[in-house]
């Protein structure tokens, strides 16, 4: 009752003629019907072609193991695959009538579990590596354009936590979604920091449609989205209480188009000086990370931002 809960299978192995004896269960573990009797040989063309060479190796040397050993390996049943713990004891010296006892046990579980820990493992080491690159190459260029040591701690310090917001979303989703984080779950994270600091909540509405972005345009969308909100912050829509600011899309052949809308804030005019690197930095991650483009429109009534993004960029 003991090993039948414990889902082992029994099995013994006669070094002699090779006769392998399995119960019910190793039978029915290997997908095999019943019968008295098998040969390793016979069971071995059910390893994993990958695999065979190696158990077979590991079976022989089992003979000369003094004490328990371990060896797991993958089983085919049909298009089915499955990882098999065969356990036991070696060492030829105590073996009794020419025959060698062990286990196997299903470990597929267990072994997918150890298959995601290291896929997770490597997705996030080639997230921080990115993200890493991305600070680094924020903190130079930023170095160059600040006036103060106080303003470059201040401008890294919004770019840095933006970025920050947008990694934590990231994350696998439907396939029919992409494997990132939502549009709108997105662009309202980025944006609750601002909403906050309002006379009322809800003065920034997101409204756009549900599709999935991708952790290398989650990065770009971040720095353009912050970049936006802190140049409202200082001279749009956002810089008093009672502004309001509208973030909608709407869907054009193979592009998204996002539209930034402000209302409420004071008179906006054309700007007459160069492009600041904020300014710089959102050309760039437009057109190099999201394959689009940007514009402007220095409305009476406010700023106007049409943001043109490839939808296949979006996933990427």
């Amino acid at each position: 009752m003991a090993v039948t809960a414990a889902g082992v299978a029994l099995w013994s192995w006669n070094v002699d003629t090779d006769l392998l004896t399995m119960d019910v269960r190793g039978y029915e573990l290997w997908g095999m019907p019943w019968s008295d009797r098998v040969t390793f040989e016979e069971l071995s063309s059910h390893i994993h072609p990958a695999d065979r060479d190696r158990v077979r190796a590991a079976f022989a040397a089992t003979r000369a193991i003094l004490g328990a050993y371990e060896t797991d390996f993958r089983i085919m049943i049909g298009e089915e695959v499955r990882w098999i713990a065969a356990r036991g004891k070696g060492d030829d010296a105590d073996i009794v009538a020419r025959t060698m006892f062990g286990i196997f046990l299903d470990v597929t579980g267990r072994k997918q579990a150890e298959e995601g820990n290291e896929l997770l493992a490597g997705e996030m080491s080639h997230r921080v590596k990115n993200l890493l690159a991305i600070a680094s190459g924020l903190t130079t260029i930023t170095s160059r354009s600040a006036t103060s040591i106080e303003n470059m701690a201040h401008e890294l310090t919004g770019r840095l936590t933006a970025l920050g917001r947008a990694h934590d979303l990231v994350r696998p989703l439907a396939v029919s979604q992409g494997a990132a984080a939502l549009l709108g779950d997105l662009l309202s994270i980025l944006l609750a920091p601002y909403d906050d600091l309002g006379a009322f909540k809800g003065r920034i509405r997101v409204a756009v449609e549900r599709t999935g972005v991708g952790e290398g345009a989650a990065t770009g969308i971040a720095l353009i989205i912050h970049e936006l909100a802190t140049n409202s912050m200082k001279y749009g829509a956002l810089s008093v209480p009672t502004g309001t600011l509208d973030v909608s899309s709407v869907t054009e052949s193979d592009d998204i188009i996002l539209t930034w809308l402000e209302r409420g804030g004071p008179a906006v005019e054309t700007p007459e000086f160069p492009a600041g690197f904020g300014s710089l930095l959102v050309k760039r991650s437009v057109t190099g990370q999201l394959g689009g483009s940007i514009d402007y429109d220095w409305s009476e009534g406010g700023l106007i931002v049409t943001l043109r993004i490839k939808r296949a960029r979006l996933a990427l």
